[in-house]
């Protein structure tokens, strides 16, 4: 039996390796807070989710079939957290009978085997009812299959069927085994007979004549006797044996398979509980094939910053359908990070098949997403931040691939206007001609105004909005570069128009402090 929730046809990976940029997009998205709130306290929902949010689905369909499956959690969630607790008992029965498996003794296989079987099909049973009671209430192609296989296997005569044969396998009334003789007279082909049936009238069995046979008993301080007999018994039961633990396995495989595709969408569920809870929008994205360029989004959100706030984070609208590149510039903590971030986290969700912080979003899948941030001075000294930039750099160029997404923000920061613009321009340049699809966050004037003149049929500039009196309303609209990010702004926020007594610098008052996201809150 298999759940295919998370697929159409196939099994999730759940033992799959950290890909190279994984711990990258955690700490540039902020995707933590993002699985904490997914978990809502669960240590096993975190593993789950954190598995399954960065591994990108990249066919339209995979995404609509999990969409669907989804929205078939949401419209029942009764019903899914029942089956999760029934995959949650399964499994708490095999733990409780795990030692089975330890043992290479063919006796003890098939006690352990037996009795894990037998204790499971209280569980198969639940199953069943749920399946039963369920069957025509859900919509999506994935429920509808689950439900159907789940009706099909654990039918009325295959709980029958199966108690009879855990009854037997008890030998209760011994194990009948044939076998015959080889060469050198030893014993070979040993195989398992179904004990002969009992005549039903007891009158007749009691005076019955017995099938003619050889007897022999053993002693019974004949250890070397009953050693030999144990052989033989373990050379009889040892097919069924491995055949019972396997279907055991198969059960317990069942139902590992079932929790796990089922965690994610319990964490879907508390995400969409914990965000409506918080008065924020959702919306279930419609995806598009990676070679095309649709990037249209109503009301978009960073949802990380929503869920780390008791505040309504400020939202934006744009329509970008048809542009490789889209710069964002304008004044200093006007919200440019926390849009790029937004973005960044709502093609993650579009393409792990959930629903996206907006009112609506529409975008082409990427082959894979990077993202480019700058980084705190090496701590070590081994290395500058120009240096350190241009690592990772040179290994995003590498892993990059034609219709995949790249977000930067403020990339080459740590160096001057010219040489930052240069390097940044060949880097667009170079990427813009291998299909890939850019959203670049930049304060570097030069660059951004080049970009304006070489692509702007590509392009679309977006800006942090500033109103004339200096306030940033931390919304983006659609408008050229600036030349100025006003940094005079903030410097009159912090240190006041006028200054007292001594002249202060910069310095001595430890820099300008990074003003809390808080701002870009309404």
């Amino acid at each position: 039996m298999k759940a295919y929730l998370l697929h159409d046809a196939s099994d999730f990976p759940w033992r799959r390796d950290e890909f190279w940029n994984e711990q990258a997009l955690n700490q540039d998205l902020d995707l933590n807070a993002l699985y904490r709130a997914m978990s809502a306290g669960d240590e096993y929902l975190y593993d789950t989710v954190k598995k399954v949010v960065p591994l990108s689905l990249s066919d339209v369909d995979d995404i609509l079939y999990r969409q669907a499956v989804l929205k078939d959690c949401i419209e029942h969630e009764a019903v899914v957290r029942q089956l999760y607790q029934i995959a949650v008992e399964a499994l708490e029965v095999e733990r409780k009978t795990f030692y089975w498996a330890l043992t290479a003794s063919p006796a003890s296989v098939l006690h352990g085997a037996r009795d894990l079987v037998q204790a499971l099909l209280g569980v198969l049973g639940k199953l069943r009812q749920v399946a039963d009671e369920n069957l025509g209430q859900f919509e999506s192609a994935g429920f509808r299959r689950f439900y159907g296989m789940v009706r099909e296997e654990l039918t009325d005569d295959y709980f029958v069927t199966i108690t009879r044969c855990l009854k037997a396998l008890k030998f209760n009334d011994g194990v009948l085994i044939s076998a015959r003789l080889g060469r050198g007279n030893k014993g070979e082909h040993y195989i398992l007979r179904k004990p002969h049936e009992k005549d039903p009238n007891f009158f007749r069995r009691l005076f019955a004549k017995g099938p003619p046979s050889r007897t022999f008993h053993i002693p019974d301080r004949d250890e070397n006797g009953a050693r030999a007999i144990g052989e033989l018994e373990a050379r009889g039961i040892n097919r069924v044996a491995n055949a019972l633990a396997q279907s055991a396995d198969h059960i317990k495989s069942f139902f590992f398979m079932l929790r796990a595709e089922l965690g994610f969408y319990l964490g879907c569920l508390n995400l969409r509980n914990e965000l409506l809870r918080r008065g924020m929008p959702v919306c279930f994205p419609a995806p598009h094939p990676s070679g095309e360029r649709k990037l249209r989004y109503r009301q978009l959100y960073d949802i990380s910053l929503a869920l780390r706030t008791d505040q309504e984070p400020v939202a934006n609208d744009a329509d970008a359908n048809g542009k490789d590149l889209l710069v964002v510039t304008g004044a200093n903590q006007g919200g440019k990070s926390t849009f790029l971030r937004g973005v960044g986290i709502a093609q993650m969700l579009l393409q792990a098949g959930m629903f996206v912080g907006a009112n609506e979003f529409e975008a082409n899948l990427a082959t894979a997403i990077f993202t480019h941030y700058k980084r705190e001075e090496d701590a070590s000294m081994h290395s500058g931040k120009f240096d350190e930039e241009l690592k990772r750099m040179s290994e995003v160029v590498d892993h990059m691939a034609a219709n995949g997404l790249f977000l930067s923000n403020e990339s080459f920061a740590s160096t001057n206007e010219r040489e930052g613009s240069e390097i940044g321009g060949q880097i667009v340049d170079a990427l813009l001609d291998h299909h890939v699809k850019i959203v670049l966050v930049t304060h570097l004037f030069t660059l951004a105004s080049g970009l304006r003149d070489a692509t702007s049929s590509q392009s679309m500039f977006l800006r942090a909005e500033r109103r004339d009196d200096g306030v940033r309303t931390f919304r983006l609209i659609e408008a050229e570069p600036l030349q100025t990010s006003f940094g005079q702004d903030l410097y009159r926020q912090i240190f006041g128009d006028e200054k007292n007594g001594e002249e202060q610098t910069v310095s001595e008052k430890g820099g300008l402090s990074k003003i809390d996201e808080s701002q870009a809150l309404r």
